[in-house]
């Protein structure tokens, strides 16, 4: 069985359990919300390959878990922020094959909500294996084969950087 999702049509399995409820950051009157947050950045991600970021390509590979992962800390960041998951504005950034982060999009959880703190959430391109090496040898040979590649595949590992926006003193970076 095939250990990523691919997003390449406008199905996508972001049913799986997202509610980390052994999890002692996690509410679950957030539960829904955090569905819904997960599902829009399913969809971000799938916008995003269709466009000029780094992610343009035909299909886009998501390892198994990868979005409940970041479920999982998206609730524990929120856990502590005032407004809860309600308050997160989120840059969904990809982080390049040559260490640049390229923004793909800003998601604000609750529009209505002036967001109390921000989460830049780095997602990697997989570019350890045999496949990022030989994917060339099997795309068509076409003028356009460098610029809209076959399949990118993200990686299992991702960054979260946490701004607090009422406090100015205060960043937290972690890797997942």
């Amino acid at each position: 069985m095939d250990s990523s999702s691919d997003l390449s049509d406008s199905a996508s399995d972001t049913s799986g359990d997202l509610s980390p409820s052994d999890d002692l950051f996690f509410d679950p009157m957030e539960e829904h919300l955090l569905k819904e947050v997960v599902e829009l950045i399913a969809c971000s991600l799938r916008d995003a390959k269709d466009s000029e970021c780094a992610l343009r390509c035909s299909r886009l590979l998501i390892p198994d878990k990868l979005l409940q992962h970041i479920g999982r800390e998206l609730v524990h960041q929120a856990a502590s922020e005032p407004c809860g998951l309600r308050g997160a504005l989120i840059d969904l950034c990809v982080e390049g094959q040559d260490q640049s982060c390229e923004s793909v999009s800003q998601l604000s959880v609750d529009p209505y909500l002036v967001p109390t703190f921000q989460l830049a959430l780095v997602l990697r391109l997989e570019t350890s294996g045999i496949w990022p090496k030989i994917q060339g040898l099997f795309s068509p040979s076409s003028p356009l084969a460098g610029v809209i590649r076959q399949e990118v595949k993200l990686s299992t590992g991702f960054r979260v950087i946490k701004k607090k926006l009422y406090c100015s003193e205060e960043l937290l970076i972690e890797e997942c």
